[in-house]
This record gives C-alpha cells, sequence and structure tokens, in this order.
C-alpha cells in the first residue's frame, strides 16, 4: 500500500505568471495573516480574503498601465476642484476575523485630514472613501469591500468602467459618483484610458487637464 505524504511549501516559493489568479479555500484568519506576514509588502501580488476563501492574483502589465493613469485621473480632478485628499496606494485593508483586500489605488477625500501622517492603519480608521480595481474583480474582492465598507468602488475592465455604490448594505451600480457629482466621470475615464494607449499617459493627462480649464 502506498501512503500519500502531503507536500507542504511556503505561499511564496508559489511563482505565478502576471495574469495568473489562485484561489484557496477553508483558510482561517490566522492562516490568512500569515500569509500575508510571508508574502510581505514588496510583491507584485494582490490579494482579497472574505468568508474563509484566499485569492492571490498577479497583475498583467495591461492591468497596470489603466491602474496607475486612473490614479491620476482622480488627482487631477480633485486637485482642479481644489478638493483636499490622501492617496493610500495599494495599503491592505482588513476586518478582523472576515475580510482582507488590497485595492489597486484607494483615496481618503472625506476623511482624509485624520488620515495624514499614517504610518499603519489604526482599528478605528474609515474605510477609504474610493478603491479602485483595474481588472476583473471576483466576489471574493467585492464581498471583502463590502465587508470593510467602503463606500465606492471604481472597477475599469477591458475598457468597461463601472461605479459601485455602497447603500443598505449592498453595493448598487450607478452612473455618477458622489465624489464628482459635476462631471461625466465614466466618460472621463474611458475616454482618457484608450487616449493613452495612443499617446502615452503623460500627454493623457495634459490633454485632460487642459480640458478642464476650457
Amino acid at each position: 500500500m502506498t501512503a500519500t505524504i502531503p507536500v507542504v511549501k511556503p505561499i511564496s516559493k508559489i511563482h505565478l505568471a502576471p495574469g495568473s489568479l489562485v484561489t484557496i479555500s477553508d483558510v482561517t484568519w490566522q492562516e490568512f495573516e500569515s500569509i500575508l506576514q510571508e508574502l510581505g509588502n514588496k510583491r507584485a501580488a494582490r490579494v482579497a480574503y472574505s468568508e474563509g476563501r484566499l485569492e492571490i492574483m498577479v497583475p498583467l502589465p495591461e492591468h497596470e498601465i489603466p491602474r496607475d493613469l486612473i490614479s491620476d485621473i482622480v488627482k487631477t480632478l480633485l486637485r482642479a476642484k481644489k478638493i483636499r485628499y490622501q492617496p493610500f496606494g495599494s495599503t491592505t485593508f482588513k476586518r478582523e476575523g472576515a475580510a482582507g483586500v488590497e485595492p489597486d489605488a484607494c483615496f481618503y477625500i472625506k476623511n482624509y485630514q485624520m488620515m495624514i501622517g499614517r504610518r499603519r492603519l489604526q482599528a478605528n480608521d474609515p474605510p477609504p472613501d474610493l478603491a479602485i480595481e483595474a481588472d476583473v474583480t471576483s466576489k471574493t474582492t467585492i464581498d471583502a469591500y463590502l465587508a470593510i465598507g467602503v463606500p465606492e468602488v471604481w472597477i475599469y475592465d477591458d475598457g468597461n468602467f463601472t461605479i459601485s455604490l455602497l447603500q443598505n448594505n449592498k453595493y448598487i451600480k450607478s452612473d455618477t459618483s458622489p465624489n464628482f457629482p459635476d462631471v461625466n466621470i465614466r466618460k472621463i475615464i474611458t475616454d482618457t484610458v484608450e487616449r493613452a494607449w495612443v499617446v502615452g499617459n503623460l500627454q493623457a493627462l495634459e490633454e485632460l487637464e487642459s480640458s478642464l480649464t476650457r
């Protein structure tokens, strides 16, 4: 009789190609915390955890360009409107024992002042006012944002842009953003990203800035 011997490898030893997605079920909160610590902060992979389900994603280059550009668009619009903000990049946001997620980019707008100078998140810190995902976003990721209570989530996926607003403990799709109520944010995002593929991010942003001052 042949015995089956389980092989245990550290998560950090698993090499994933760009575009890969690994899903692991029945992960405890303690295991999730250990995996985060093992992976460290300097990594390309993004993680999402909700209800015992862990996802590890490695973005493609075509994901990185829209991610950076959309973040820059948000900064451009906020500066044009003289609205103060505090960006928090891909910080890991967690709800103890329930969920964890790392947005591609995120911003504190309403609560920006209390987050200035934060080097580490504290237990009573609010969630970011706006989170951005520039890739396919799974149910695990959305459930994590829901558990953490992020009020607005943007998803850009292969030319499609959606705005999800948290209302009555669920996300609903919206054509407008409460953070930018007087601009057609969906058109601005999609047009600027498409323009960037032709002329580059810098020129696309310069053209956007010029249009805002007309």
